[in-house]
């Protein structure tokens, strides 16, 4: 496949003296097309420690590596996602013979460094919680913004935990990646009565979060499913008893997204369970100008599927096998409406 690079070099916010050789070396390696033993012998030192200065470089932020394929080039599997579900699909290869987690592992690397050129000045990212996207905060690289802000999408507590702890971590790492603000958003996942949340996003203090999200420029979340090999926190995490989960299948539920549930030709009209959730409605979230979506592992197929009928992407970034899979057994998008 034919790929052209983009080697962004920034300059370090604090420059110091290893800061500086970091960046002698990105400049020479990445703009001036000079060999490690040459950058060796103008810096009067090794050729390995060359090697761990441009690492450096890369590890810090200093050095922003795009690779942008071409549409009319794109790999099959992407231009077929494309034109069925209308969505610009990354797709990641990955071996078949890695279990769920390291390709979850995978997807989330090449996610965070697809994500992270998308995120600009004064953005308003809103940031969904859940095993995918924790795995994505932990890859994200350091990219300097003003006045960008992170805002939570859904609440996290539950009444096993407040949940503050685990999406705070989430968001924290996406503030500290992009030297945004972040915007908590402490409420239930799911409240225990419609009323009561109709009381609580009365409420001023909430009305903020809730009129920030409405200003989003991006949205991150992955889809939730009942059935992952890696369990979608909001099933595995104590959010759902049995009583949830018997009128989620008597709905007909596929999946959910910021714990909002939806079938599988994305319809959620009528699921009792979004009146009592803490996440956006889905027609917000379809206003959103960019909305990246992170998939990984096939057992996600009817979650992904049900996410892409309700048109809650423009971006799509899975795995090889689920994106052959979504391809391979899935209804256009333009059929699903009829």
């Amino acid at each position: 496949m034919h790929k052209r690079a983009e080697w962004l070099c920034q300059m370090p916010r604090h420059p110091s003296l290893s800061n500086s050789d970091s960046l002698r070396a990105a400049q020479m390696y990445y703009l001036q097309d000079l060999t490690m033993d040459a950058i060796a012998h103008e810096l009067r030192t090794s050729r390995s420690t060359v090697s761990r200065l441009l690492a450096a470089a890369r590890n810090s932020g200093l050095v922003q590596i795009q690779i942008r394929s071409p549409r009319e080039i794109a790999p099959e599997l992407e231009r077929q996602i494309r034109s069925r579900f209308h969505v610009d699909a990354h797709v990641v290869p990955v071996p078949d013979t890695l279990n769920e987690g390291e390709v979850l592992d995978r997807v989330a690397l090449q996610a965070a460094r697809t994500i992270t050129p998308l995120v600009d000045s004064n953005a308003v990212v809103g940031v969904a919680w859940g095993s995918t996207l924790s795995a994505v905060s932990r890859h994200l690289r350091q990219k300097t913004t003003h006045d960008c802000t992170i805002v939570q999408l859904n609440g996290a507590g539950n009444t096993r935990t407040s949940g503050i702890t685990y999406a705070s971590e989430i968001l924290r790492r996406f503030g500290h990646a992009y030297s945004a603000r972040v915007e908590q958003f402490p409420v239930p996942a799911f409240f225990d009565r419609p009323e009561t949340k109709v009381a609580m996003w009365n409420e001023r203090s909430v009305q903020r979060i809730l009129q920030l999200q409405e200003r989003m420029t991006m949205s991150v979340f992955g889809v939730g499913s009942t059935d992952a090999d890696v369990p979608s926190h909001v099933y595995s995490g104590g959010y759902l008893d049995e009583t949830d989960l018997d009128e989620l299948a008597a709905s007909s539920v596929v999946g959910d997204v910021a714990t909002v549930f939806f079938r599988a030709d994305g319809s959620d009209a009528g699921i009792a369970m979004n009146e009592r959730s803490s996440g956006p409605p889905l027609s917000l979230l379809r206003q959103v100008r960019r909305r990246i979506c992170v998939v990984s592992g096939v057992s996600k197929i009817n979650g992904l599927r049900g996410a892409l009928a309700a048109g809650l992407a423009t971006e799509l970034i899975l795995d090889e096998a689920t994106a052959r899979r979504l391809v391979e057994e899935s209804t256009p998008i333009s059929e699903l409406s009829r």
